[in-house]
């Protein structure tokens, strides 16, 4: 191992004075052909060359004034060269300069003067010093120095990367790095939730994929360089970044260690441009595994306790991600884009995301899914439950931040605004009429009116019809009350002391939505109101106080109808939901499921046991219907061991038969510890082992609920379910309702019964 402790303290002082007028270089040479000319010459001839080669050196000193000092350690020689006033982005080309014209004299001179060892070869790598605030002179020479040997070894075999690295520190120099930002957008609102921000190099050169850029600052041990200048442009170049609105960070795995890392300084910049650790992600991304968690947990926590949020990205296809968020504990994990794409099209895929979803609602925290491209994609990550989403059908990176696509938003408000769940509210059904002023209006009218209304705190700052800030009556009257307040605002426009960044949301928001968005606001700012608007202009106002009321009141009206086991609706919504899809007139289709032979497994096992199975056959009706049916499928609990499912699949036969997999998959859990050859005698006096426990299904579909009735679904899907019972295990029946007289008769094309089919 090289000692750096062992260097002049001579050198390190020339080193430093030249520092400070300029780059410092490191050259690297290696007479790589020693062993093979020890071999054949003895040992002998091998220090000889070695002597030779270190006079030579010397001598060229004169030739190349420039170097500082050479050291030698076996057949390995370091030079140390003072570049003066060559320009940092050219200071590196001119380094390699130097080092391949020492090179080609001493090999042209051994073949000269030393004969014997013609067949000697020079290998050469370089790497520029520089000054760092943050670690000893000794430390940077010493990166510096595997620097070199690694490029050396590298030039043997890619001399292109030599070139690009070239770049690369021309690159770091010039600090030619820009951020673009991709939004990530909320599944329950359409709105943004926050922007990735993507670094690039120059548009033009073969560094401009981040990708590559990455590769060559951890090639050059300069990962901790580079990021800090990423994120430094990143929160530099934002503008037009809403309070409630977030930025991700990357920040690469492996600085986390590094011993440049200085955290503190994101915060600087952040308040350079008046924003706070609350609207920062940091996102931890794998281009290599965390070796040590512990460091890795300490150097997050001071984030968190600062208020910086963490992501851990590429879940799914990072090194060890899955270790990753169980040891960090994430706010949000991002699912890598390999996981989304075609997610529509692949069940293995859907298994595994529905898998994320399922455990990180169990650990609190949200799902992001990458990469969508596709309308279908979107839509089926909706019905999986994730929480926000990012791809180019959403928006693409771009160096201003833009609104999520009309395309995609529209996706969204069909998926989650029609999405069959009882009592669902937007905002707009909840908006209230707006005292407006006039952004130019003086500030002595609000405080007039605000004086006049002691009930009302808050009214809206409008230009024609659209708003642009928000005034608060307790707000405004602080700013009076200071001295000389009043003489300072009271002749100048509302604008001036307005909120010109309030909490502002569509009319087509979910309540839920809001409620989240509110109280997700600075302390300061948590009871102010929240502006609604329609396409732009000024729909009203709501307080914090109605949203929580009317949330409240929402889930006390779910909680009083909903099964108290499941928590899915009852027969009420049931019925409600059945004539809605009715009187609506769209073709839709009814199955009704039932667990077989339950009475006995209650008895055999007990009602806790009889419970769970209700709950787990209500958990697989809830997912079988979110990766088979549609957006505004229903699912309900008649009571006991009866459920319902109303869908709008056009082929409601997958909804069914995905129920029947993923109940056989669970149920088998349940007869743990059950003596083998017990067995039961079924309704029709046959015996049946106890691990018959199965569910029969009756599927009828409406083909004309318009002139159908709830009356006719329920006798015809009793039918269905008699015909599923009566076979062995579990099963479908199935029958369709195409139309019924005006007098409530069955059209007679349409036996009462159906047409029953079975499903193994």
């Amino acid at each position: 191992m090289i000692h750096l402790a062992s260097l002049q303290v001579r050198l390190l002082q020339t080193i430093t004075s030249r520092l400070s007028k300029g780059a410092v270089g490191l050259i690297y040479l290696d007479v790589s052909t020693l062993e093979r000319i020890e071999g054949r010459h003895g040992r002998a001839c091998a220090e000889e060359l070695l002597l030779f080669v270190r006079r030579r050196i010397d001598e060229l000193r004169s030739t190349f004034p420039n170097v500082l000092d050479q050291k030698r350690f076996g057949d390995d020689f370091f030079l140390y060269v003072a570049l003066g006033d060559v320009p940092a982005h050219h200071a590196y080309a001119e380094l390699e300069r130097i080092a391949e014209a020492l090179r080609d004299d001493l090999e042209g001179t051994i073949r000269q003067d030393r004969p014997e060892a013609a067949e000697a070869r020079i290998d050469f790598g370089c790497a520029l010093l520089r000054e760092s605030e943050e670690r000893e002179l000794e430390a940077v020479m010493y990166t510096a120095m595997k620097q070199a040997i690694r490029h050396a070894r590298e030039r043997t075999v890619d001399p292109e990367r030599i070139t690009h690295m070239q770049e690369f520190y021309s690159i770091l120099e010039s600090r030619h790095v820009a951020s673009v930002y991709q939004p990530i957008v909320s599944i329950e609102g359409g709105e943004v939730f926050g922007y990735e921000a993507l670094s690039r190099g120059p548009a033009a050169s073969p560094l401009h994929s981040p990708v590559k850029l990455f590769e060559l600052a951890e090639r050059a041990d300069k990962l901790y360089a580079l990021d800090k200048l990423t994120r430094e442009q990143a929160i530099l170049g934002i503008d037009g970044l809403e309070r409630h609105q977030r930025i991700f960070l990357n920040i690469p795995a492996q600085i986390l260690h590094d011993p440049d890392f200085s955290p503190g300084q994101t915060l600087a910049l952040l308040q350079r441009r008046g924003l706070t650790p609350n609207n920062v992600v940091l996102e931890i991304t794998e281009r290599s595994s965390i070796e040590d968690f512990s460091t890795a947990k300490k150097v997050i926590e001071h984030y968190r306790s600062q208020g910086y949020r963490i992501a851990i990205d590429d879940a799914g296809a990072g090194y060890s991600s899955l270790q990753a968020i169980a040891e960090i504990q994430p706010d949000y994990i991002k699912v890598d884009r390999s996981l989304v794409q075609g997610i529509h099209r692949d069940k293995v895929k859907e298994y595994i995301l529905e898998t994320f979803v399922w455990f990180a609602k169990r650990l609190n925290i949200k799902v992001i899914a990458e990469g969508i491209e596709e309308a279908e994609e979107l839509e089926k990550l909706i019905r999986l439950g994730v929480h926000y989403a990012q791809g180019y059908y959403l928006g693409r990176p771009d160096a201003a931040l833009k609104p999520v696509s009309p395309e995609a938003k529209a996706t969204i408000y069909a998926a989650t605004r029609l999405a069959g769940i009882a009592g669902l509210r937007t905002v707009g059904d909840v908006a209230a009429t707006a005292k407006t002023f006039q952004a130019d209006d003086p500030v002595s009218f609000a405080a007039t009116y605000f004086r006049d209304h002691p009930d009302q705190f808050g009214a809206v700052v409008v230009e024609g019809s659209r708003p642009v800030g928000l005034l608060m009556r307790d707000e405004l009257f602080r700013k009076l009350s200071v001295q000389y307040g009043i003489s300072l605002f009271w002749s100048k426009p509302v604008k001036v002391v307005a909120d010109l960044s309030p909490l502002t949301v569509d009319v087509d928001t979910p309540l839920e939505t809001v409620s989240s968005l509110a109280t997700m606001r600075e302390s300061g700012k948590l009871y102010d109101l929240v502006v609604v608007t329609e396409r732009g202009e000024l729909a009203g106002v709501v307080t914090v106080r109605d949203i929580l009321e009317h949330m409240t009141s929402i889930r006390m009206e779910h909680a009083r109808v909903a099964n108290p086991l499941t928590g899915l609706p009852g027969n009420m919504q049931i019925q409600r939901e059945l004539q809605r899809r009715v009187m609506e007139g769209e073709p839709f289709s009814v199955l009704y499921v039932d667990i077989d032979f339950f009475k006995w497994f209650n008895d055999l096992y007990g009602f806790q046991r009889g419970d769970e199975a209700i709950q787990l056959t209500a958990d697989v009706i809830r997912r079988s219907v979110a990766v088979c049916g549609r957006p505004r499928d229903f699912v309900g609990h008649i009571g006991g061991d009866d459920f319902i499912v109303i869908t709008g699949a056009n082929a409601p036969e997958t909804v069914a038969e995905e129920i029947i997999r993923r109940f056989q998959l669970g149920i088998d859990a349940f007869y743990d510890g059950q003596p083998q050859g017990t067995t039961v005698q079924d309704r029709y006096g046959r015996t049946r082992d106890v691990e018959a426990l199965s569910v029969s299904i009756a599927l009828v579909r409406v083909e004309d609920p318009s002139r159908a009735s709830a009356d006719a679904i329920s006798r015809t899907a009793a039918d269905c379910k008699r015909q599923a019972k009566a076979k062995d295990g579990n099963a479908v029946a199935s029958a369709a309702i195409a139309a019924m007289h005006p007098l409530g008769l069955s059209d007679p094309s349409v036996p009462p019964g159906g047409s029953a089919a079975a499903a193994p």
